[in-house]
Order: C-alpha cells, then sequence, then structure tokens
C-alpha cells in the first residue's frame, strides 16, 4: 500500500509504502478512486491555526500526532470486507463520510459526530485518502452516491456537506431572501450550486480573486464584488437595498467576519464556516441591539451528507470546476491550493 504522509509540518508529504492492511470485524477496505484536496488539509499540512494576536492552535492542541496520512474527501472501490460487515459488498464503490466520532458519546447518539470531543476524522486523526487504499471503521459511513461522477461525488464529503450543513441554518430564509456568500473557493462555488438545488433566491459572491469572482458569475451568482474594494460593503448594499439578513462566511478572517458582522441588518445572521485565522472585535451591546445572531458551522452530519446526495438525486446541480490529477502530484496540489491558483477542486486519482 502505498500513500503520502505528512512526517513534519510545512515539509512535503512523504511516500510511504507498506503491507496493504486487511478489514477485521466492521471494516471495510476500499481502493481509493478519487481524493479531493481541500483547505483543511492545509491546516493539517502546515500544523497551525491562526487563531489571533499573534498566537496559533497547534496539531498536538488537537490531539493529532504526526505522521497523518491527509485526504478526508474520498470515493472508493470496495474491495475487502470484515466478517462482521453488512450492508456492502466488494465491488460497491462508494462516498466515504469522514466525520467520524467515538459513536457512544450525547453527541454521537443525536447524529453529530462531526462534533465528537473523540474524534476519529478520517485524514486526521485516522488514516485518509491520498494514498491508494483507505480502510473505514463500518459500512454505516459508505454512501452511495448514484450516478454522480466520482470525481463530482469525492468533494461532498467536505465541501458539499459544509456549505449543505451551513445553508441549512438559514431555515426559509434563503428563500426569501439573497444570501451574500464571502469566498468563490471551493466551498463557496459548491455552495453556490447548492443554492441552486434547494431551489434558494440566490447569492451576492464576494473574493478578493476576479478569476474566483468570474467562477462564481458562471456558477450563478446574482452578483459579485471584489472584498478589497474601498466601498465592497456599500457596494453589498446597494445591491440589496441596504437589508443583508443573511451572510455565509466560507474565508473565516479576521476581516472577513467583521465584513459580514456589519453588514448585517437588524435581526441578521451571520454563519461562519472558514478556518483562514485572525479575530475580531464586536462592540457587545450591538449583539443584543441589533438581535444578530453569529453562528459557527463545521463540516456536517452524516444524516446531512446523505440528505446532500438525495437532494442531488433529485434536483442535479452544475458540476463545479474539478482539476484531475495523479496522486504523485499531491505536494504541488497542496501548494497551489494554498497559493490561491485553484479554481474549484483539486481532485487526486491513482496514478
Amino acid at each position: 500500500m502505498k500513500s503520502y504522509q505528512v512526517c513534519e509540518c510545512g515539509a512535503p508529504l512523504q511516500l510511504r509504502e507498506e503491507q496493504t492492511p486487511q478489514p477485521v470485524g466492521s471494516e471495510v477496505l476500499l481502493q481509493v478512486t478519487a481524493a479531493g484536496i481541500c483547505h483543511s488539509d492545509i491546516h493539517f499540512w502546515e500544523g497551525e491555526y491562526d487563531i489571533g494576536g499573534g498566537k496559533v492552535m497547534r496539531l498536538a492542541d488537537r490531539g493529532l500526532k504526526l505522521p497523518i496520512t491527509l485526504g478526508h474527501e474520498n470515493v472508493g472501490k470496495v474491495v475487502a470486507i470484515g466478517p462482521d460487515a453488512k450492508g456492502v459488498s466488494v465491488g460497491d464503490e462508494r462516498l466515504v463520510y469522514p466525520w467520524i466520532g467515538c459513536g457512544e458519546c450525547a453527541v454521537c447518539q443525536r447524529g453529530d459526530e462531526q462534533l465528537c470531543l473523540k474524534p476519529q476524522f478520517v485524514g486526521a486523526f485516522r488514516p485518509g485518502g491520498f494514498a491508494d487504499h483507505i480502510m473505514v471503521p463500518h459500512p454505516r459511513y459508505l454512501i452511495d452516491y448514484g450516478d454522480i461522477p466520482r470525481e463530482q461525488a469525492a468533494p461532498l464529503a467536505c465541501s458539499g456537506v459544509t456549505a449543505y450543513g451551513a445553508l441549512k441554518k438559514f431555515g426559509d430564509l434563503l428563500k426569501s431572501e439573497p444570501l451574500v456568500l464571502i469566498g468563490a473557493g471551493g466551498v463557496g462555488l459548491m455552495g453556490l450550486a447548492i443554492l441552486r438545488a434547494m431551489q434558494a433566491r440566490g447569492a451576492i459572491v464576494v473574493d478578493i480573486d476576479a478569476d474566483k469572482r468570474d467562477a462564481a458569475m458562471q456558477a450563478g451568482a446574482l452578483a459579485t464584488v471584489d472584498t478589497n474594494a474601498p466601498d465592497a460593503a456599500a457596494q453589498i448594499q446597494a445591491l440589496v437595498n441596504g437589508r443583508i439578513w443573511a451572510v455565509v462566511d466560507f474565508v473565516g478572517s479576521g476581516a472577513t467576519v467583521k465584513l459580514g458582522s456589519d453588514l448585517l441588518t437588524k435581526g441578521g445572521h451571520l454563519v461562519v464556516v472558514g478556518l483562514f485565522g485572525g479575530e475580531i472585535t464586536i462592540p457587545t451591546p450591538y449583539i443584543p441591539m441589533r438581535a444578530m445572531t453569529i453562528q459557527g458551522s463545521y463540516t456536517g452530519s452524516l444524516p446531512e451528507l446523505k440528505e446532500l446526495i438525495a437532494l442531488l438525486q433529485r434536483t442535479p446541480m452544475p458540476y463545479m470546476p474539478v482539476q484531475i490529477r495523479p496522486l504523485d502530484s499531491v505536494n504541488q496540489s497542496l501548494h497551489d491550493l494554498k497559493d490561491g491558483h485553484v479554481i474549484g477542486r483539486v481532485v487526486l486519482a491513482p496514478n
């Protein structure tokens, strides 16, 4: 079995070859056929998050230990199953739900494994899909994605369910009010496509990159605005007559969260998804006086991923831009994503 591992934070991933594991109990072994590269992989690779004020949160603070085989957006073909694995057969091709919890705590029991305090996430706490094989602990984490092309299905495990889980938090507001969507990267473009499948009113997209703004318009954005424009807030407010009820921030920098909170009308709702880093200061009287909601959203649950697949089976969304690259391009691909040279998603496929 070949895998690319983070052995030193910030250094190139190292190719490792070892015996292919065999499943026991309820485990399922899959041959990886598509593995998306996500911005969270950049954080895991670099080994830290910027939490503002010159401070960082390191991998060790989250209980992660090197080496790590990254890759949490995976599609694979079942090649072996443990004796207790039911409901899946050799030859099945499945999408892997990566946000696995302990399975026993109250959070897991209510279906929110992604919020478990003892996570077993694929590509972080468990070996991920930057490899030719991946082991999944139970077939319940394997989802039949129907006739969606595998390179489009793989990103649904993170960027898809992350966008969907965030958008659901606005409820029926999306039907009547335009959304301000900050960040037209992989998750942002996925969010635009999902909005169309949800038959929402649409989104005004805010991004610093002109190419990404163009991609957003091609994906159905109502309008786009340059984040760095000195009058960005005024431009956005003019597009909606000054009343902005819903903002989703797929960047999550100090500047974008401040922009999002500043834009909200009284009673407005900001959902922060991105992990770019930084900090903000908000006058505390504004929170009750403006009756604002500032809410975090972390990936999505297993039920939400199943809901998303069902939604896309009923109402197929436009396919997002995807670059398919060989597995051995993983290091260059990580650099390309970090440097902002990727529109949509890079998906690794077997060499």
